[in-house]
């Protein structure tokens, strides 16, 4: 595969998934996620922004390597990857956009899965792929657990 069209495919995605959820995260952090009971272990705002700009270019080199790699479980990982990028961005929305923890807790639970199994196929392929969404599957373990608690507390 061209390495022009690899890069539009790795990052174009990514990156749009991440300014989708920002359009939604963005203008209801005030007032409306301000004024959310939030659990004592939630992270202050700031953290946010630096963790998933992190997870997103992991995301990205993950993607790259997979479709670098010939592989018969390569279609069924790209399957998934996307599957996950595009709830991971519908989150935002429902979380954020809808005002709704308990439509963010909806989505994010199969979102977990299909990061998981995410991993696990690109683990195959390419274990370096597979690690560099380690780093996202923790990351939407504890989310989880936060979303959770944001919506039992509100």
């Amino acid at each position: 595969m061209l390495t022009v069209r690899k890069a539009t495919i790795s990052i174009l995605p990514v990156v749009g998934a991440l300014l989708l959820g920002q359009a939604a995260t963005f203008p209801n952090l005030a007032p409306w996620y301000a004024d959310l009971v939030k659990p004592s272990f939630n992270p202050p705002n700031w953290i946010f922004g630096p963790v998933w700009t992190t997870l997103y270019a992991l995301m990205a080199v993950a993607i790259w390597r997979i479709l670098s790699r010939d592989a018969p479980e390569k279609r069924g990982g790209l399957v998934l990857f996307f599957a996950q990028l595009a709830f991971n961005a519908a989150w935002s929305w429902m979380f954020f956009g809808m005002h709704s923890p308990l439509l963010g807790l909806c989505n994010i639970l199969p979102q977990w899965f299909l990061i998981v199994a995410t991993l696990v196929v690109f683990w195959r392929i390419d274990r370096l792929a597979g690690l560099c969404l380690l780093p996202l599957a923790f990351w939407v373990a504890f989310a989880t657990v936060l979303n959770f608690e944001v919506w039992r507390l509100n």
